[in-house]
């Protein structure tokens, strides 16, 4: 104290204000919300990836702070794939989702036909966009899931993806280094394969957004439906925003329906006719192709063919060969040679019963 003035500290320390940290932009209960919708949007986004990858692919419970892209360069290695979308309609900002480059190598690889071991830590351009569709998709299904749950229309923007390989380049065009971001961490594995981080950013203002209308406190009107929207998760958010459920009209009681067995004529022989009609059709042409067997190929087994490679069939050489009218098989025969041209001598022809089955095959 001096000439009887206080300090600012001395002031901050009387009102108790001291030792009180920095207001935060979200509360506990804002996060722990957040955190429980994330989970929820994220595991439709692990759903899609499996789909895509054919692998199962899981996302453990998320950890939810505030972070800016600045603190981002200082604590996540890079580099990384990014994927970035912007809310273009209810939510306003943008929506970033990042991936270890590693992890990106690993997915990539797997979806063009690889096993996913023994990657690089380099992506060529036709990887970079395959994983950019794999992270569009999980964006694009998170998006649809997070739609259900506000019960209200999310449309998101073309994704825009690119490496992040140096702490000094700009992650996005659309926020600033240094503004609050919400940031979602989740630990993603696929199967033995991967098990790393993944993180979702978004603005304050989305996530703000977002917990008013699952709190109740969205003066935004949802859009109508016709019927109620059920939501119940395991994790914990139930009847969330019970104020948005749209007041069904009680059904009225119909008039019944008479419903009877149908009746048919009998079924009686082609007159002479009908078989004349049958006649006019007699001289479309038929092609008629001859099977002599087959065999499954990968594409790395086909493209190594070349002059002089042998292709080994299914069928044994005294096996009879499939003859086929329009690509329908009719019946089976032998290959013999008619002067200087190959011929077949039919030995079989197949029943109805199976010409329906080799319908249903093709």
């Amino acid at each position: 104290m001096h000439d009887g003035l206080l300090s600012q500290e001395e002031i901050d320390a009387l009102l108790g204000n001291g030792n009180k940290p920095s207001s935060s932009p979200l509360s506990e209960t804002d996060k722990d919300l957040l955190g429980e919708i994330g989970n929820i949007s994220m595991g439709s986004a692990s759903t899609a990836l499996s789909t895509i990858l054919g692998k199962m692919v899981n996302i453990t419970t998320p950890k939810v702070s505030i972070t800016t892209i600045n603190k981002l360069k200082e604590n996540f290695e890079v580099p990384i794939v990014s994927l970035e979308v912007s809310y273009t309609e209810n939510l306003k900002g943008s929506n970033i989702l990042l991936m270890k480059i590693t992890d990106a190598a690993i997915i990539a690889d797997i979806m063009m036909g690889g096993t996913g071991e023994d990657v690089n830590r380099t992506l060529t351009e036709i990887e970079i966009s395959a994983v950019s569709e794999a992270m569009n998709q999980m964006v694009g299904s998170a998006a649809t899931s997070l739609s259900t749950m506000l019960n209200f229309s999310v449309n998101i923007s073309p994704p825009t993806a690119r490496i992040w390989d140096e702490s000094s380049q700009t992650l996005s065009d659309n926020v600033d280094p240094n503004e609050d971001l919400v940031e979602i961490a989740f630990r993603m594995t696929i199967e033995n394969l991967l098990d790393s981080q993944i993180m979702l950013l978004f603005s304050i203002e989305t996530a703000k957004i977002i917990v008013d209308k699952m709190t109740g406190q969205s003066s935004q009107e949802p859009i109508p439906q016709n019927e109620e929207v059920a939501f119940s998760q395991s994790s914990g958010i139930e009847n969330i925003s019970q104020s948005n459920v749209i007041e069904q009209k009680p059904i009225t009681e119909e008039t019944p329906v008479n419903v009877q067995k149908a009746k048919f004529s009998p079924l009686t022989p082609l007159s002479n006719k009908e078989k004349q009609n049958i006649d006019l059709i007699l001289d479309v042409p038929l092609e008629i192709s001859v099977v002599l067997g087959r065999s499954k190929k990968t594409i790395k087994e086909i493209l190594e063919m070349g002059p002089g490679s042998l292709v080994e069939l299914d069928k044994l050489t005294e096996e009879p060969v499939e003859i086929l009218v329009n690509g329908k098989r009719v019946a089976h025969g032998e290959v013999v040679v008619i002067d200087e041209n190959f011929g077949v001598r039919i030995t079989n022809i197949i029943s109805n019963i199976d010409r329906v089955k080799s319908l249903q095959e093709k």
